[in-house]
């Protein structure tokens, strides 16, 4: 098992100190991301452990029970790599003033499986707004369904699984979730003139490399970051993507992280 770049208390103390005046992002592994803004800390799909039947190749940048800076955790299906259940329970114990943000239809699989009192969930569902606050910041997040419509959905549960876009003033932060591309797609998503598109290249259910890239010049996306590779094995490489960016694609810009290691958003991303 390799280590991240940046990890424990080093990791912490940098995302401390990052002022974050446009949207800061340190990669954890998998689908997984830290996302500050001024004095906002949001989580997505935070995956810090081992996952039954899969091999782990690199080390979690943080224990579960490090994250002492959460504010909000937003899970986007309940798969145990994006809604892991050696994960949540230490950040809410770790960080006593943060909530779980996850479908409605989740909640249930959050509370019996992942051990998320039901206290500390906010619940949403496709195109519904949840405003986010910590003293006069401000986060919105807004929620996209990540598969087809009516793909597995109900009129009691809503959809299970979702994509979210994430607006801190000018910028926007798209992240996928594990997804599959479908009529108006592209439509629902071009309207939030998004700064950084979050998007899978690896794994079973998910587009592939040329699809990803394809989707993040379809909604206008300033900037694109692979995810959901490289952690473990069997989930492929990156280098397939920076191949086809820089040979197919080379005027859209791209960053993809090393795990544990922080990113943030160019000023010119705004979309204002």
């Amino acid at each position: 098992m390799t280590e991240p770049t940046r990890h424990g208390r080093e990791l912490l103390l940098e995302m401390h100190a990052a002022p974050a005046t446009t949207p800061t992002l340190w990669w954890l592994g998998h689908a997984g991301f830290a996302v500050k803004f001024r004095g906002i800390m949001i989580y997505i799909d935070p995956c810090l452990g081992d996952i039954p039947g899969r091999t782990r190749m690199v080390r979690p940048p943080l224990m579960p029970d490090q994250v002492v800076n959460a504010g909000l955790v937003l899970c986007t299906h309940a798969h145990h790599g994006h809604m892991h259940p050696g994960t949540l329970p230490g950040i809410l114990a770790a960080s006593p003033r943060s909530r779980v943000m996850l479908p409605r239809s989740a909640a249930g699989h959050a509370f019996a499986a992942a051990g998320v009192p039901y206290e500390r969930m906010t619940t949403t569902d496709a195109d519904l707004r949840v405003e986010y606050a910590n003293g006069e910041e401000r986060a919105v997040v807004y929620s996209i369904p990540a598969v087809q419509p009516r793909a597995g959905w109900s009129a009691e549960s809503g959809y299970p699984s979702l994509g979210y876009v994430i607006r801190f003033d000018g910028f926007t932060i798209y992240h996928a979730g594990d997804y599959r591309r479908y009529e108006g797609f592209v439509e629902r998503l071009r309207q939030y003139r998004v700064s950084a598109a979050l998007l899978p290249i690896g794994g079973l259910q998910n587009p592939g490399v040329a699809e990803a890239a394809q989707l993040a010049e379809d909604i206008g996306a300033r900037w694109v970051v692979p995810m959901h590779y490289g952690t473990f094995a069997g989930d492929g490489a990156v280098d397939p993507f920076v191949d086809h960016m820089l040979g197919q694609r080379p005027a859209l810009p791209f960053k993809v992280f090393e795990q544990g290691e922080m990113w943030s958003v160019p000023v010119e991303a705004t979309v204002l």
